[in-house]
C-alpha cells in the first residue's frame, strides 16, 4: 500500500463535500481505509439512548472518517492548500511543499 502524506497534527484543508472550504487539524489516522479523522468536520448526528452519562438520552454529533482524497494540507510558511513532495537529505526523509518548496 503507498504511503499516506497525510500526519497526525497537519492542517488541512476539505477540497470536496458538504465539508468544502472548512479547515483542521488531523486527530487520527486510519491507515487499512485511508482515511483521517479532523473534529468538527464532517458531523453526523448519533441519536443516544438513556445511559449514566446522558440521564436524558438525546442526539449528538459526532465526527466521521474523512477520505484522504477530499483533503489538502494546508503549508504551514506559504497557509495554501497545496500537494506534497518528498526529498531525502543526509539520509532523512523530509515532506515539501509543492508550491514554496519549503520543508513541511
Amino acid at each position: 500500500m503507498n504511503d499516506m502524506k497525510i500526519k497526525k497534527g497537519d492542517k488541512v484543508k476539505v477540497i470536496y463535500g458538504k465539508d468544502k472550504g472548512k479547515e483542521g487539524v488531523v486527530e487520527k489516522i486510519y491507515r487499512k481505509s485511508r482515511k483521517v479523522l479532523i473534529p468538527g468536520i464532517n458531523l453526523y448526528k448519533r441519536h443516544i439512548k438513556k445511559n449514566q452519562k446522558m440521564p436524558q438520552g438525546g442526539i449528538i454529533e459526532v465526527p466521521q472518517p474523512l477520505d484522504v482524497s477530499k483533503i489538502m494540507i494546508v503549508c504551514p510558511k506559504c497557509k495554501k492548500p497545496t500537494r506534497t513532495g518528498f526529498v531525502i537529505e543526509k539520509e532523512k526523509k523530509f515532506r515539501i511543499c509543492k508550491k514554496c518548496e519549503n520543508k513541511i
